[in-house]
């Protein structure tokens, strides 16, 4: 047995469908380019990921028919008005389907909710279109941390904002922001990162004894 649930904000709110889709598929692509290339021909462009995407249809009972998963099912007006509080509400829902080897937890927008009714009983029949919702927030922290990988891979160092601070240094007679950038970073032309770190703005305000604040190597 097949089991669809319905989820609004980290589930505070569920909907188990009462009676099951008879069949549903999950739609799931890249964006794909097909260009021409003189003296070979057509290739394939491998773009990235689209959004999940997958249709639900089937039906909101007025009494237990026999087919109802469970014992008394919500009201057909109950479902519809939970549906529609979730769709106008700006946030996505969650789609469990779950069954025996089966196990889809999927973030979804609700992209259309179409309802009707037939000769017969007060079943109302739906057809509920998703779309796969991403977290922006957690998308962009991602792509963050690899682009830090890439700029590691192909210089072998981590970013500048990503060093580790060096313990703080104590001046010296004689020494100068040059001089600290050069022996303490091994690049004189750092001492402009010194300059702003500390805010110094007098070059001649450095005190034998008192300490500067240095970024990593």
């Amino acid at each position: 047995m097949i089991e669809f649930w319905l989820s609004f904000n980290s589930g505070e709110e569920k909907l188990w469908l009462p009676v099951p889709p008879e069949s549903f598929e999950m739609v799931a692509g890249n964006q794909n380019t097909t260009v021409t290339i003189n003296d070979i021909g057509e290739i394939n462009l491998i773009g990235r990921r689209k959004l999940k995407t997958v249709t639900i249809s089937s039906y909101f009972p007025i009494q237990d028919d026999g087919l109802c998963q469970y014992r008394n099912p919500p009201k057909p007006s109950e479902c519809l008005d939970m549906i529609g509080r979730w769709r106008n509400s700006g946030k996505p829902i969650r789609l469990l389907i779950v069954g025996e080897g089966l196990k889809i937890n999927e973030a979804m927008a609700i992209e259309s909710f179409t309802v009707g009714q037939k000769f017969g009983p007060q079943d109302v029949y739906y057809t509920l279109e998703l779309k796969e919702y991403r977290f922006l927030k957690e998308h962009l922290e991602a792509d963050k941390v690899s682009s830090v990988q890439q700029y590691a891979a192909l210089f072998g160092e981590s970013r500048p904002t990503d060093r580790t601070p060096l313990p703080a240094y104590a001046i010296r007679e004689g020494d100068t922001l040059i001089t600290i950038a050069k022996s303490q970073y091994g690049d004189d032309t750092r001492w402009k990162e010194i300059q702003q770190d500390n805010n110094i703005r007098d070059f001649g305000a450095l005190v034998m004894g008192s300490t500067l604040r240095l970024r990593g190597r």
